[in-house]
C-alpha cells in the first residue's frame, strides 16, 4: 500500500506541474478567456472548433447551458428546446458574469487542455487519498494531508472559476499561483513522508534554518514575478504584441524582482557550498543551483532580447520547480529519524 501511495503521489506531482506548464502557455498565448464559462467551455464538455458552432441555428436542438455569440455578446440557453426559424429571446439569457464574447479556436483549445490536465491531476490525488486511510495507524499526517490536498484541489478549481468570471483579474491570478505552490508542497511532503528508507544526509541546524529563509525568498520572488507578468499583460492590452516596447517603462516591482534574484542566488549558493564543504549529502542542491541559474538566464532573455518564444513559461515553470526542490531539501534537512517504520 505504501509503495502504491507514493507512486500515486509522484504521478499527481507530475500532473500538477504539467497543469502549471499548461497555465503558463495559456498566459503566454493570451488564451485565458478561450473558454468564457466554467467548468464547461461555451456550454460544451468538448469545446467547439469553429465559430459556426457558436452561431444561432434554426431548427436545432439546444441543451440548457449551451452558449452562442449574438451581436458581440454571449447568450446562454435557459432550458432544453428546439429552435424555430428565428431566435426567440425567451429561450436565452444574457451571460452576465463578464462581457468577453470572442472566439479563437487556438485559444479555446489551449485553455481546454489546461482544464483537462487539471481534472486528470485530481485522479491520482483521489487514489492516494483513499489509500492513505490504510496508512492511518503508521502515519496519521499522510491521511490528514491527503485529505487536505483534495480540498486544496477543489479550492484551486474554484479559484480557476473566479479567475475566468473576473475576466482574468490580476489579484486572483496571483492567488491562483500561490495555491498551486501550496498544493505542490503538500504533495512533496506526502512523497517524502511515505518513504520507507532515507538517505544519510547529515542534520545541520544552520543549513535547515537557511533553507527555510531560501523558501520564503523564493515565495516572495515568485509573487513579485507574477505581478511583473500582470504588468506585461496590461502592456499587451494597451500596445499589442510589440514585444520591444513591453518593458520600456517598467514598474518598481520589476526592479525589485530583478535585484531580488541576486539575493536568491547568494542564499542558495551558500546552501550549495555548505553542503559540499561539510559533506552534508544534500545532492539536490546541484539541481537547485541549475534551476536558479536557468531562471536568471530566461529572465535576461526576456528583458534584453524581447521575450523570445517560450521564455516566459520556462521562466515561471523553472522557478516553481526550484521552489519544489527547495521544499524537498527542507524536508530532508529536518529528518532525524524515519517517518514510517
Amino acid at each position: 500500500m505504501q509503495k502504491t501511495f507514493r507512486k500515486s503521489a509522484k504521478i499527481a506531482l507530475l500532473l500538477v506541474y504539467l497543469v502549471i506548464i499548461a497555465g503558463a502557455v495559456v498566459r503566454m498565448t493570451g488564451s485565458g478567456m478561450g473558454c468564457p464559462d466554467w467548468p464547461k467551455c461555451f456550454g460544451y464538455y468538448i469545446p467547439p472548433t469553429d465559430i459556426s458552432e457558436l452561431q444561432f441555428k434554426p431548427n436545432h436542438d439546444y441543451k440548457k447551458g449551451i452558449v452562442i455569440i449574438k451581436d458581440e455578446s454571449l447568450l446562454v440557453a435557459s432550458k432544453d428546446f428546439s429552435s424555430s426559424e428565428s431566435l426567440n429571446p425567451k429561450n436565452w439569457e444574457t451571460y452576465t458574469k463578464h462581457d468577453y464574447a470572442q472566439f479563437n479556436a487556438t485559444h479555446t483549445w489551449v485553455e481546454y487542455i489546461n482544464r483537462l490536465l487539471g481534472a486528470l491531476s485530481g485522479i491520482p490525488i483521489l487514489i492516494f487519498t483513499i489509500i492513505s486511510f490504510w496508512l492511518w495507524r503508521k502515519n496519521k499526517w499522510l491521511t490528514i494531508l491527503s485529505v487536505a490536498t483534495v480540498f486544496g484541489m477543489a479550492f484551486q478549481a474554484w479559484l480557476g472559476k473566479t479567475v475566468v468570471d473576473s475576466n482574468l483579474a490580476p489579484f486572483k491570478i496571483t492567488v491562483h499561483m500561490v495555491m498551486a505552490m501550496v498544493i505542490v508542497a503538500m504533495i512533496l511532503y506526502l512523497i517524502y513522508g511515505s518513504k520507507s528508507t532515507f538517505k544519510d544526509q547529515k542534520f545541520d541546524l544552520l543549513f535547515r534554518n537557511i533553507i527555510l529563509v531560501a523558501l520564503v525568498l523564493s515565495l516572495v520572488q515568485i509573487i513579485l514575478g507574477t505581478q511583473v507578468r500582470q504588468y506585461i499583460d496590461q502592456q499587451i492590452k494597451d500596445i499589442g504584441y510589440i514585444k520591444s516596447q513591453w518593458m520600456d517603462n517598467p514598474t518598481l516591482k520589476f526592479y525589485i524582482h530583478r535585484t531580488f534574484s541576486v539575493l536568491v542566488l547568494v542564499v542558495n549558493g551558500w546552501l550549495f557550498f555548505r553542503s559540499k564543504k561539510l559533506n552534508l549529502g544534500y545532492r539536490k542542491t546541484n539541481l537547485l543551483m541549475g534551476c536558479i541559474l536557468a531562471t536568471i538566464f530566461t529572465g535576461i532573455l526576456m528583458y534584453y532580447f524581447d521575450f523570445p518564444f517560450l521564455s516566459q513559461p520556462l521562466h515561471l515553470v523553472i522557478a516553481l520547480i526550484m521552489f519544489g526542490i527547495q521544499f524537498y531539501i527542507f524536508l530532508e534537512s529536518k529528518h532525524k529519524k524515519p517517518v514510517l517504520n
